[in-house]
């Protein structure tokens, strides 16, 4: 269960430009991921659990998708630098690098954790991504994949590998 404070920090909103992560997301895992530059993932709130959220996603002018998203250390790979890595509920055709990416996290799943085996982690994933999805059709959440900060793109937004976009809790 994550704490009360972290849900008070729910529904958080960043947008960034994605960068290439760790290279484990397609090749190792066979589930790709968006991340994020540093910058956004230090917009994170201090009350902010590490763990397996869920919510929407969007890239540069396209639609909104259900995402899961996990934040943290990934204990699996003794990471030392935290990361923000979205698995988006679709497939695309190529690589995004460089696009803007919008995130709405709704809700926390579970805590991060290690596994015994990367078999083990891939059916953690997979059981993660058929909850978010499950979750992410319930009414109670039709608002936030409707909400103003994935609609008209401002100026500002326009993606570009010069520019930095740091979250925000709206």
């Amino acid at each position: 269960m994550p704490t009360t404070k972290t849900l008070g920090c729910l529904p958080f909103f960043a947008k960034g430009i994605v960068v290439k992560g760790f290279g484990r997301g397609s090749k190792e895992l066979g589930i790709p991921t968006a991340n994020y530059m540093s910058e956004v993932v230090d917009t994170l709130p201090s009350d902010m659990e590490t763990g397996i959220y869920y919510g929407y996603a969007k890239v540069d002018g396209g639609p909104v998708y259900k995402m899961v998203m996990s934040i943290g250390w990934n204990p699996y790979y003794k990471n030392v630098k935290k990361s923000m890595e979205t698995h988006i509920l679709h497939k695309f055709e190529s690589d995004f690098y460089g696009s803007l990416l919008k995130t709405c996290i709704i809700n926390y799943i579970r805590p991060e954790q290690s596994y015994e085996s990367l078999d083990a982690l891939i059916d953690a994933i997979k059981s993660d991504i058929a909850y978010a999805d499950t979750q992410l059709d319930l009414a109670e959440y039709s608002d936030l994949q409707k909400h103003s900060f994935f609609s008209v793109e401002k100026p500002q937004d326009i993606s570009s590998g010069n520019l930095t976009f740091p979250g925000s809790s709206l």
